[in-house]
């Protein structure tokens, strides 16, 4: 989904597999692609050849509606490194927290929370977050979120990190490099892997805490941030009790991914200007959020990106989808997938293809009617709140032992 209306996918509409109508099932067991221009033919010739235009200059952010001209001026500022973004999310925190949303208005009262940064081993100051159970609520495990494509960890996710927190669960939450709070260029991925890399890095050192010391912890990715989970457990395949997935990135169908030719194209053009940005872009917003109230709360998220997909991020998740496609049977942690199955960003077949192929015999998928992509932030009040208990109670029935 990633948001110019806040989505942690902002790229056009993905469709994985061709379309087939699915209804809500649950497997019992014990989402944000880059924009990818179709090729045309050439009718002189005959040949294919693929067409892209390039923008390098910021698009400016349209005036958002029931806020005053200072912070609309706050919020337009070119948003490329991360000292201007710190400043415009340090600006809004007190409108957002007055939106009417859920993840808002019903937030736990209690709940501890703490900010600060890590220098990673790439000399970037990584922004992270935690919240705890209110003092006196015994601590059953911790739960190590990886966020979307665009997106950060400041927002919506605030909301349902408290919910969690509630149910007495240790939330720790990470920008990745060029997104939400932390350094590097906004939107920029120059490496998957060590997207991946800084996931392992940061969160080693919180599972060290004394806090959590013989505790279950668990790996929770969405959209894009799923593809990232899979990928530290793919890299770690023990570091972990469990990865939790919702609407996960992890395949791309053979009708939508670029011919050869384009692709080899995109990867020479990343290689001499990887920080370009594609043209043009699609609004995913219509098709992230169901409920129209809140995707129009959508854009208070201000810094996220919603800029064109770069050369080098473009390439970059194309790669990793195809590694994460040949690699899935290895997949076994145990495993829980949450998907709408209306989801037109990430397909959900994609999701059901990973629970069949993953090697884990503890798996469980569960496709909700009629949701959309951002089923934990755009959906009816009770299907959110129905999303955050099915994640608690999977939680609950690995910790108990403990």
């Amino acid at each position: 989904m990633d948001l110019s209306l806040t989505l942690r996918f902002r790229s056009p509409e993905l469709s994985l597999f061709p379309r087939k109508s699915i209804s809500s099932i649950n497997f019992p067991g014990r989402q944000h692609a880059p924009i990818i221009p179709r090729h045309k033919t050439n009718p002189e010739t005959g040949l294919s050849a693929p067409k892209l235009h390039l923008i390098v200059t910021a698009k400016k952010r349209s005036p958002i509606e029931g806020v005053s001209e200072e912070l609309n001026a706050i919020a337009s500022q070119n948003l490329d490194m991360a000292p201007a973004r710190r400043r415009v999310r340090s600006a809004f925190v007190e409108v957002q927290q007055q939106l009417d949303h859920c993840l808002f208005k019903m937030a736990p009262t209690g709940i501890i929370t703490e900010e600060w940064y890590e220098r990673n081993s790439k000399g970037l100051q990584i922004f992270c977050k935690s919240w705890m159970p209110q003092p006196g609520v015994r601590i059953k495990g911790a739960l190590c979120f990886c966020h979307g494509y665009g997106d950060t960890c400041t927002f919506f996710f605030e909301g349902i990190a408290k919910q969690i927190a509630a149910s007495g669960y240790a939330i720790y939450a990470l920008d990745h490099p060029g997104f939400g709070l932390s350094e590097g260029l906004h939107g920029y991925i120059p490496s998957f892997d060590e997207l991946a890399d800084n996931v392992i890095e940061n969160y080693t050192k919180i599972k060290g805490r004394p806090e959590l010391r013989g505790l279950r912890r668990f790996l929770f990715g969405q959209s894009m941030g799923g593809a990232v989970a899979l990928k530290v457990h793919l890299k770690e395949p023990h570091g972990w009790d469990g990865v939790i997935l919702v609407a996960p990135m992890c395949k791309i169908a053979e009708d939508v991914k670029p011919p050869a030719p384009v692709l080899k194209v995109l990867t020479l053009m990343s290689k001499v200007m990887p920080k370009a940005k594609l043209f043009p872009k699609k609004d995913l917003a219509p098709l992230a959020f169901r409920e129209l109230r809140k995707r129009k709360m959508a854009v208070y998220n201000v810094i996220c990106y919603n800029g064109q997909t770069r050369l080098k991020t473009a390439v970059e998740l194309l790669k990793v989808t195809s590694e994460i496609e040949k690699q899935v049977e290895r997949v076994s942690s145990p495993l829980l997938i949450l998907h709408g199955a209306a989801d037109r960003v990430t397909d959900p077949l994609v999701s059901q293809f990973l629970y069949e192929k993953a090697s884990t015999n503890d798996k469980t998928l569960k496709l909700y009617e009629d949701g959309y992509h951002c089923i934990l932030e755009g959906e009816p009040d009770d299907r959110i709140f129905e999303v955050l208990n099915d994640i608690v109670a999977w939680l609950d029935s690995r910790c108990s032992l403990n």
